[in-house]
């Protein structure tokens, strides 16, 4: 049988105690709490003792890798940190000012969204949001949906198949696969064909395979389903199988951004998003070409929880994202 949990005496739990719980839950560590909350070290572990008191649990174990969280506070934290984002919004006490906030976000990205949107972002931030700080974040670790669910991230961005309903997402642009190759490739000055695609090996980016439970390119977590590829695998594919080929998949790797790298002395073709490849172009890096086949355009996505529909900051981070990713394309 489930043991019961003890008895709460609220009169032992003020709202202070919640606020330091929420703290070191998101951050593991009592000095980054007390920093957030503008307390010191030492009066974080006298609230924490109070809690632990009160509900009569240790709630964070301390680890080599931080304060690792009891089955009791990963229980309390979802409901709780939405329970006190509701108090503030009927309280009034959530008015961001970006000029002066002190707010940190946390957004989660691959590094191609890193290097092409929120380079753009922090410089942004830089001027209209100086004490602000942004934390970049994985998007391929795979807890992603349920760092979300607990308020460790704010915001997501990447190409998701499916967004359940306790998120909300927005699009931010619309992107196709570009070829990309060194420069002085035998196909820089041409078009390149189907047969070329054959007949030089590939280096891909994947970041999820089928091991750790890739289905048709994406991963499945909580119901968000978040690519595991940069490409259109299925219509390269296709397109090569129509000729009677196939293609020579040589070098998969994680980081888009190692792609100019592993292309420079190599004849290795690479299939890469439209802004990325601008990008590769743009600083002399590679050379981009049209890919000889149709692929299935991708949506570029912010997705986010729904308990912070209505925050100002958040909603001022997701306005300016939205506005930034303009010149990405429609």
């Amino acid at each position: 049988m489930t043991k019961a949990q003890p008895a709460l005496n609220l009169r032992r739990i003020d709202l202070n105690l919640l606020r330091v719980f929420d703290a070191v839950f998101e951050d593991r560590n009592l000095l980054r709490a007390g920093k957030r909350l503008h307390l010191s070290q030492s009066a974080i572990s006298h609230a924490l003792g109070r809690l632990r008191e009160g509900l009569e649990d240790e709630l964070f174990v301390r680890t080599a890798k931080g304060m690792e969280p009891t089955a009791r506070a990963l229980a309390m934290a979802p409901p709780l940190r939405e329970a006190l984002r509701s108090i503030e919004d009927t309280l009034g006490v959530q008015a961001f000012d970006a000029a002066t906030s002190a707010r940190r976000f946390v957004v989660a990205a691959n590094d191609y969204v890193t290097s092409v949107l929120l380079t753009r972002l922090t410089g942004r931030m830089q001027v209209e949001a100086p004490l602000s700080d942004l934390v970049v974040r994985p998007s391929t670790r795979l807890d992603l949906a349920e760092q979300l669910d607990v308020g460790r991230i704010d915001i997501a961005l990447g190409i998701f198949a499916e967004v359940p309903a306790r998120f909300q997402s927005v699009r931010l642009w619309l992107q196709e696969d570009v070829l990309v190759f060194r420069r002085g490739h035998p196909l820089a000055r041409r078009k390149p064909g189907v047969r070329d695609l054959a007949n030089h090996p590939l280096l891909t980016v994947s970041l999820g395979g089928q091991e750790e439970g890739a289905v048709s390119g994406f991963i499945v977590e909580r119901g968000l389903a978040r690519q595991s590829e940069m490409f259109d695998r299925s219509a390269l594919e296709d397109a090569l199988a129509a000729a009677g080929l196939r293609p020579r998949y040589r070098l998969t790797v994680p980081h888009s951004l190692a792609v100019p790298d592993l292309l420079a002395g190599s004849d290795m073709l690479s299939i890469v998003p439209a802004p990325l490849a601008r990008a590769f172009v743009e600083r002399r890096e590679l050379v981009a070409k049209a890919l000889p086949y149709a692929t299935q355009h991708a949506i570029v996505r912010a997705v986010w929880h729904r308990r912070h529909e209505h925050d100002p900051a958040h909603l001022w981070l997701r306005e300016l994202l939205a506005e930034l990713a303009m010149s990405f394309g429609a």
